[in-house]
């Protein structure tokens, strides 16, 4: 540790958890003067029965509702200059995203874009953009429904380009909700795949997290924990579906979330690029190449894994065991191992890797990851 060093180590939001606390929305919005929400989801979300309660319970309270819906799998510019103009068309007050990463992400762009008129990706954290955002945005309230990006207490929006479908980071503690409602009851109902694909997401935010090479040594400390939640309850959430697991996994999610403020790394970037060019599902690309990545960053770190190991119940100095374990919990989530069963081909590889070796997640691994090492382990893992 530099002690000569000075760090700035934020955490964050107000959160409401719990089995339930999605029937105290209403009350809070008029607590806080608030009286024409915007609801944020996906367009599958919206059809659900849950997320037509959600929307009943603030009509019969008096609140005036619109809801939005308009956006891709993985969400491009125009989702939310679209989600802009309707906002203001209709005269809303706040926003409230509903679901998983990608409703949220859209949420939170949106609620930048209102009082901030530069183009979008001017406000791109990875070319400095975060200076551009000074002023407030709306009222806006998270409400998780996956178990897997955290997004509900983070502070930033990823946002892929409509034509390249290059990913952007918008990025400010500003952007932060003011509230968030994290109930489990919400998750019970999500398919085994989704469950699974976005619990290894949760994984993977802890997993890299605690290994990043930046200081942050309180978001280590959460990682860890929320490693072991996940270890406990990932498989029995995806097959019983319990509250218990449920409630445990939606806790390890924002937890990741937390910890991963500190980076991100290898898996991540292998992952991305998955998403860009083959819309291939964030949870699953990352679920695929996880036990590769930390393959890849084994050697030099064994005191590490030894902790991940003991935390994830394999005992004592069983960091060697660790890569085989997570081969195994694929499986035993009933998701795929290799590349080549979601429709990565040979041909595929050489853009790969010129798009992972371009990801801005890399540069906080632990150990440098060159153009020529993301295609070994693509090919590795084919």
């Amino acid at each position: 540790m530099d002690v000569t060093s000075r760090y700035s180590l934020n955490f964050p939001t107000s959160i409401r958890f719990g089995a339930g606390v999605i029937d105290e929305l209403p009350a809070y919005l008029k607590a806080q003067g608030l009286q024409h929400p915007l609801l944020v989801t996906d367009p599958l979300v919206k059809e659900l029965t849950f997320f037509k309660e959600i929307v009943k319970s603030l009509t019969l309270a008096g609140l005036s509702v619109e809801v939005y819906a308009d956006m891709h799998k993985n969400p491009v510019k125009s989702d939310v200059l679209k989600g802009k103009d309707f906002y203001g068309s209709t005269g809303r007050d706040s926003i409230i995203g509903v679901g998983g990463g990608v409703p949220l992400d859209v949420a939170r762009a949106i609620a930048l874009s209102i009082n901030h008129h530069r183009d979008l990706f001017d406000y791109d954290d990875l070319i400095g953009g975060d200076k551009y955002v000074t002023e407030a945005i709306p009222h806006l309230v998270t409400v998780p429904t996956t178990s897997g990006t955290g997004s509900e207490v983070g502070r930033s929006a990823i946002i892929a380009e409509d034509d390249t479908k290059k990913k952007r980071i918008l990025f400010a503690p500003s952007l932060m909700a003011k509230m968030v409602f994290a109930d489990p009851v919400l998750t019970m109902d999500l398919p085994p795949f989704v469950t699974a694909a976005t619990g290894m997401d949760a994984l993977t935010h802890n997993l890299e997290a605690f290994l990043a090479k930046n200081f942050q040594p309180l978001c280590s400390g959460i990682a860890l924990e929320g490693m072991k939640l996940i270890s406990e309850s990932i498989v029995d959430a995806t097959h019983r579906s319990d509250l218990e697991s449920r409630a445990k996994m939606l806790m390890a999610s924002m937890m990741g979330a937390v910890a991963f403020q500190k980076g991100l790394g290898v898996v991540h970037s292998l992952a991305h690029p998955l998403s860009s060019l083959l819309d291939t599902h964030h949870g699953l690309a990352n679920a695929v190449n996880l036990p590769f990545g930390m393959r890849y960053n084994y050697a030099g770190f064994e005191e590490q894994f030894d902790q991940m190991a003991y935390m994830m119940g394999l005992g004592p100095k069983a960091g060697d065991k660790f890569v085989d374990y997570l081969f195994d919990l694929n499986q035993a989530l009933n998701l795929p191992i290799r590349l080549s069963d979601i429709g990565v081909e040979d041909g595929h590889i050489e853009t790969l890797a010129d798009l992972a070796f371009a990801d801005f997640c890399h540069p906080n691994n632990p150990k440098p990851v060159s153009r020529e090492d993301f295609k070994k382990l693509y090919m590795e893992a084919l």
